[in-house]
């Protein structure tokens, strides 16, 4: 791992390590900034990796849950970004809910953006998903949704306990002890319209390439089969199911990373061993 470089943007800590094109990188609930230690490990000896844990996830968890509105995480990736690279687009890396407000940045600024790398979260707000869905799909979607949506409201020690909870029903990946309610405001969001929701959110049109790998081993997936047909249209872009569940640089990392590495231009003979 080399040398980190930790910069203040806003108040949130972004590390930075590495040389070359800069990747920034999101992850969702109920993660940190680790969620990357394993990604950055294999892309850092040819480019920049940038992550930061998203605002208010590392909050006490006695306090009571503020959350970061979509206008609000979107002028905070700008500043980030100007600040990481001022003077070219950033690849984007992004996972789950860092997906939903990555690709929103990436449609509202596409000249911050030369591509994405999209993970296990796709076409979130489209009526192609929503139909992709069977009944029994969309009542477990909303079940453990609603479910962290309300500890958020709640928060204290019963929300974390009801969150933690969740996070071992999901097989989660994350330590426990590090989840917190305050992870899941964007659950709070989406089902209450907390500080806004997502309603203000564009349907997923990117300007940009795109790589999109997903599990193939969920109870549901997070895209339809629409998006899937869109990116393997598009010039550039592609798309690479691994057999695993959402966590895929946790489940799959091998996999995952050589095939990241390829897609962003790697040589051959300069990739790490998998």
């Amino acid at each position: 791992m080399s040398a980190q470089q930790h910069l203040e943007v806003q108040g949130q800590c972004v590390v930075v390590q590495g040389q070359g094109e800069v990747v920034l990188m999101l992850h969702g609930w109920p993660d940190t900034l680790a969620l990357w230690d394993g990604t950055v490990d294999a892309l850092v000896d040819r480019f920049t990796c940038a992550r930061l844990t998203l605002p208010g996830f590392l909050a006490d968890p006695h306090t009571r849950g503020q959350a970061t509105s979509l206008d609000a995480m979107c002028a905070l990736l700008l500043q980030v970004v100007d600040r990481i690279s001022p003077d070219q687009p950033v690849t984007l890396m992004l996972h789950d809910w860092g997906c939903i407000f990555g690709y929103e940045f990436a449609m509202r600024h596409p000249e911050r953006v030369s591509r994405v790398v999209a993970v296990d979260v796709g076409d979130h707000n489209s009526a192609a998903l929503q139909r992709s869905w069977r009944l029994k799909e969309k009542l477990s979607v909303m079940g453990y949704q609603v479910w962290l949506a309300l500890a958020w409201k709640l928060g204290g020690e019963l929300g974390t306990r009801m969150t933690r909870a969740m996070a071992r029903w999901l097989g989660c990946p994350t330590d426990a002890d590090a989840i917190t309610h305050h992870m899941n405001y964007p659950y709070a969001m989406q089902w209450f319209g907390t500080a806004g929701g997502f309603k203000a959110a564009a349907q997923i049109q990117l300007p940009m390439p795109l790589l999109f790998v997903y599990g193939e081993r969920k109870p549901f997936m997070f895209h339809s089969r629409r998006w899937l047909e869109q990116i393997m249209a598009q010039a550039g872009s592609a798309v690479w199911g691994l057999p695993c569940g959402h966590w895929v640089m946790i489940s799959r990392p091998d996999a995952f990373h050589a095939c990241v590495r390829d897609w962003l231009g790697v040589p051959a003979n300069l990739q790490v061993k998998v």
